[in-house]
This record gives C-alpha cells, sequence and structure tokens, in this order.
C-alpha cells in the first residue's frame, strides 16, 4: 500500500518536473545540456561488459570514493564504472577527474517505469549506494534483477531513523534489498538490524580515505599570517563565538599578534557576528573583502563557504563547533585530514565514532567548559606542530579502510 502512494506521489513529480526544470535551470542548479540523463536519455555509451555502478548524492559523497574508484579502475574483470549523483556541482568536480573506464551521470527519477529503463540500459553487474542514498523503485528493481546491491558507508541518523521507522514493514521490505551493508558508525548498525538486515560489517567513515583537495593558502593570505600566532574556531553555532571572543582577549593580552579565525556553521550569521564583535570591541577582517587586511585585526572571519579547507592548511589548531552547544558535533575528518589538532566540546554525538577513534590516536580532545578551551589552546600553541605524526595516523587508518571495502567489493565482482 505505501508503495503504491509512494509511486502515486513520484508520479506527480514527474508531471510536474518541466516547470522544476525550468526553474531549477533559471537558478543554474542544473545543467541546460545534460538534465535530460535524470529522464533516461542518455549522454554516454554502455560498454556490454561488467560495468559497476556508484551512486553518491553530490559533492561530499563523490569526493568519499574517488579513491576507491581509482583502485577499481585496475581491476581487469571490470570494464567500466558508472557514477551518478544528482547536482551540478558534483558533476563539475567529476570532470576534474582523469578516469579511463568511469563515466559520469545525473541520477535519474525514481519513478518505476524510468528506472526499469535506467537498468536496461547501464545493466550494473554491482550496484553501490552511498550514505543515506534510499529510493526505493531504484531499490526494488535492482533486486528484482537480482543485482547485488550495497550501501556504503550508511549513515542513519536518530532523527531520520524515527522517520522510517514510521513506515513500519515498508521500511523493513526497502532495506532488505541491501545485500552488504557497510554502516559507518555503531549507532546505524543497530538501526539496519532493526530494520532486517543481515549482512553488516561495521567500518570506520569513508572521509577516512578521501584524498585532500589541491587547493593552496592564497599568498597574501599566508603572507599576512606568517608573523602571527593564531588557531581557526570553525563550523561555530549561536553562543560558541562568544566563548571564542572571550578566550581571544585573553590570549591577546599576552600576545599583540594573536588572532582568532572564526568560520561560522551558518554564514548567513555574519552581521549578527560583526554586531557581536563590535560589543566586544574586536577589530575584525571579513574573507570576503577585497581590501587588504589591516595588520592589528583580532578576528578573522570566514564568511563564504567551500573555503574551509585553505584554513585547515594554514592552521593546525581546530576547536570544532556544534559541541559546547548542545548541536551534536560537526564532522572533524576534513580538519583531521589536514593535520589538524583537533578540540571538541562534550556535544558530539551524531559523529561519536569518528571522535572517539581520533581521540584514541591522539588527534583530538574533547573538552568540558570554556577554561578548559582555554587551557588546551595555550597547550597547543607552545608544542611544536605534530603535523607529520597525525598524516601518519590518518593515512593508517585511511589505507585499513580502503583495503577492507576493495576486499569485499571484489569478492562480489
Amino acid at each position: 500500500m505505501l508503495l503504491f502512494i509512494y509511486r502515486i506521489l513520484i508520479n506527480s513529480v514527474l508531471i510536474i518536473s518541466p516547470f522544476i526544470i525550468v526553474f531549477r535551470l533559471i537558478k543554474k542548479k542544473e545543467n541546460f545540456y545534460r538534465f535530460k540523463e535524470k529522464f533516461t536519455f542518455f549522454s554516454k555509451k554502455k560498454f556490454k561488459k561488467k560495468l559497476v555502478w556508484f551512486h553518491g548524492a553530490s559533492v561530499g559523497e563523490l569526493l568519499s570514493v574517488i579513491p576507491l574508484i581509482e583502485k577499481l579502475e585496475k581491476n581487469k574483470n571490470i570494464d567500466q564504472i558508472l557514477v551518478t549523483t544528482s547536482t551540478v556541482s558534483s558533476s563539475k568536480v567529476f570532470g576534474n577527474f582523469k578516469f579511463k573506464k568511469t563515466v559520469h551521470q545525473f541520477f535519474p527519477i525514481d519513478t518505476n517505469f524510468i528506472s526499469k529503463k535506467f537498468l536496461h540500459y547501464w545493466r550494473p553487474s554491482v550496484a553501490i549506494f552511498i550514505d543515506s542514498e534510499i529510493w526505493p523503485n531504484m531499490l526494488i528493481n535492482l533486486k528484482k534483477n537480482n543485482v547485488p546491491t550495497l550501501l556504503l558507508n550508511a549513515r542513519i541518523t536518530k532523527k531520520s531513523f524515527k522517520r522510517w521507522k514510521i513506515f513500519g514493514n515498508f521500511s523493513k521490505s526497502i532495506f532488505k534489498c541491501f545485500d552488504l551493508t557497510f554502516p559507518c558508525n555503531k549507532e546505524t548498525e543497530l538501526y539496519l538490524k532493526f530494520f532486517g538486515v543481515k549482512n553488516i560489517k561495521l567500518i570506520t567513515n569513508l572521509k577516512f580515505i578521501q584524498k585532500n583537495s589541491i587547493i593552496k593558502v592564497p599568498l597574501h593570505i599566508e603572507n599576512f599570517f606568517s608573523d602571527k600566532l593564531f588557531w581557526c574556531a570553525a563550523s561555530t553555532h549561536n553562543g560558541e563565538e562568544e566563548t571564542c571572543f572571550n578566550l581571544h582577549k585573553k590570549l591577546k593580552n599576552k600576545n599583540k599578534k594573536f588572532v582568532s579565525i572564526i568560520i561560522p556553521r551558518h554564514i548567513e550569521r555574519k552581521d549578527e557576528l560583526i554586531e557581536l564583535m563590535n560589543k566586544y570591541q574586536l577589530k575584525f577582517h571579513c574573507h570576503s573583502w577585497k581590501k587588504r587586511i589591516s595588520n592589528n585585526i583580532d578576528i578573522y572571519l570566514v564568511d563564504s563557504y567551500g573555503e574551509t579547507e585553505i584554513f585547515y592548511k594554514l592552521n593546525k589548531i581546530v576547536f570544532m563547533g556544534g559541541s559546547i552547544v548542545k548541536h551534536g558535533g560537526q564532522n572533524p575528518l576534513e580538519a583531521a585530514r589536514n593535520a589538524c589538532k583537533i578540540i571538541n566540546g562534550p556535544y558530539v554525538e551524531n559523529f561519536k565514532d569518528i571522535y572517539k577513534l581520533l581521540e584514541k590516536f591522539g588527534i583530538s580532545k574533547k573538552i568540558n567548559s570554556s577554561s578548559g578551551l582555554e587551557k588546551s589552546i595555550k597547550q597547543l600553541l607552545n608544542k611544536k606542530k605534530e603535523t607529520v605524526k597525525i598524516n601518519k595516523k590518518i593515512k593508517k587508518i585511511g589505507t585499513k579502510l580502503l583495503k577492507d571495502i576493495t576486499k569485499e567489493l571484489n569478492k562480489i565482482i
């Protein structure tokens, strides 16, 4: 019954899709030349041999499997690799990589007819979905076609579990379409078991194997910070910046060249933060400003998306926000892969397995108060950089993870 309702709803979306596509084209959220792929008008040819299919929603999921794709490209038993995503930005990122066997297409609309047409054309030998990409019609048709289907880096949050749980047996029937799942944490493993999934292999987060971008620190930023003492507070939430500003004022009194880099989770809070910095009588510079950086600033405010990694490459002391307020934490892996020492508060339940592993390797440290944050920052500022040690630790975790996943995939392929 619920599948019937889902199919009515998704077919309704298909009927109005021309209007949606036009709107998205105007907003530049669709590729004018390639949006037809979502309706199974393909722009790439299928080889009549063994094909491995990866699907991830957007850029993050795509980047997390690039090392795995590079590994599989060398497998002589695989003739072609198909990667599907849903966003224009991910298709552009894919274009930066030079693959011999791998092609990209946009993921089709999940109607029963379109998903059948997609599978009839591509005829995958294995289908691999990444993170939380679960599309009922596609999964059901993969099962009917006896295509081994995997859920890699599976992630189900407490919130999404409650939603899936409402649909009872329907949810169980969808999750049972997966022949093998790789949950990224123990919480997801328990939820998968609840939905009746049998073949489960717990792994650490797939982003451990993700490669860092080739982005470089702009020369004018590198020059500005070259004679400064500094640290970074990343993905901060309301209530955390005040803690950072108070800490900054204490440390600035001891070193006049001390600068704090603040990267709010939501840059639309920029005006609010400017007002707060004025209240604290702090001199600041916004990353988006084109003018020269004043030499006596207190705060460097990063007010643009997609450039956080620049400051992870520049700076090696990072406080991860969303953790001293009850938000559940933010993913620290990008900072860890860039060899940063990480400080986090107690509220990291959304990524608790990752933080536990990073703490075990001495990469992260938990603090319980603002005084604990101050103490940790002081200690790290006085220590020599441990970049090489952290890189080795992260590489060790990533290498083992890549080896384990490749081994499991080779069994199926």
